[in-house]
């Protein structure tokens, strides 16, 4: 078994077939159906099974994936090396990350990697939730992962290291601000108002479904899965939107005002990854985490006791 053959096998099952992992490794589609075909030879089973134009994965195909990503990362992992010994940092690093701390943190800490190792290149894919990121980093999909949950993740096998925590706040429609000149609302003054909502599952749509579920007559409007939705929806006047405190630079920036949702609740931002055999690419990437999450905690420390960021009038 040689690394093309692994190299081709995961390209299908990343690319979803063979017809469009052939155009992207650039070769032709019946020497790729060969080389799987040879691969399903040496091993003595079948990777996939062929169901009209599709493929999917068998139980034996299931059980390669991993063993054949890590294979593939010790390799890069093996090149990285020696070029950095000539004082070249190359490679690819896989990262998946959630929705709100891929705004923040994951901007600044990728700002700062690739700042001092600009010839990585990073590939940043999307999680939904912290499960799907644990699998991933678990799998091998994804050396690093980046998760928020309403409570510290804990996972055995997997490294986490703990970024920052987020209150959650609330990003105000300019045509129905009625809150008074304050920075910090309670959560029963959403009464009244119509909220853009993410979907069941996240920690913002709780704190809507735990104030009505306490009589507080708010209405949610819009459910809003892309969150990349959330702003432009706001800026239309459609509702107000709970947030986690990530999304208030950019809600500031486009001249909205945020105000911290009391009593407060926290996102725990973390970053996932194995504990060993990690590329030269992803021990560099934790080294910028860590710097994160120290400078995180003293702010943390320092901050007042709203955690409300001070230009909120912005």
């Amino acid at each position: 078994m040689d690394t093309r053959k692994l190299k081709y096998f995961l390209a299908v099952v990343d690319h979803d077939g063979f017809s469009r992992a052939a155009e992207h490794l650039l070769i032709a589609q019946p020497s790729l159906s060969q080389t799987i075909a040879g691969l399903e030879k040496e091993l003595g089973v079948p990777l996939f099974h062929r169901i009209g134009r599709r493929a999917v994965l068998s139980e034996a195909g299931k059980e390669l994936v991993g063993p054949a990503r890590l294979v593939m990362r010790d390799l890069d992992a093996a090149q990285s090396a020696v070029q950095a010994l000539r004082g070249v940092r190359s490679g690819r690093l896989d990262i998946i990350t959630m929705p709100s701390p891929g705004i923040e943190p994951l901007t600044s800490m990728i700002a700062e990697f690739v700042h001092a190792h600009p010839s990585v290149r990073l590939n940043v894919s999307a999680a939904f939730t912290p499960e799907e990121v644990i699998e991933s980093v678990r799998s091998g999909s994804s050396e690093i992962g980046v998760a928020g949950s309403p409570t510290p993740i804990r996972v055995p096998g997997v490294q986490v290291l703990e970024l920052e925590r987020q209150p959650l706040i609330l990003i105000v429609n300019p045509e129905k601000d009625t809150f008074g000149p304050g920075t910090a609302i309670q959560r029963e003054d959403l009464g009244g108002h119509r909220l853009i909502a993410s979907q069941r599952g996240s920690l913002m749509r709780w704190l809507v479904d735990d104030a009505v579920a306490r009589g507080v007559s708010t209405e949610i409007v819009v459910e809003v899965a892309h969150r990349t939705s959330i702003l432009p929806l706001v800026l239309a006047g459609v509702g107000h939107a709970v947030m986690p405190s990530s999304w208030a630079p950019l809600a500031h920036k486009s001249g909205l005002r945020t105000l911290l949702i009391e009593p407060v609740s926290h996102l725990d931002v973390a970053i996932l990854s194995r504990k060993e055999d990690l590329t030269p690419a992803a021990r560099a990437f934790l080294k910028v985490a860590e710097l994160h999450a120290s400078l995180a905690a003293r702010g943390q420390d320092s901050a007042p006791a709203t955690g409300h960021d001070e230009d909120h009038n912005r």
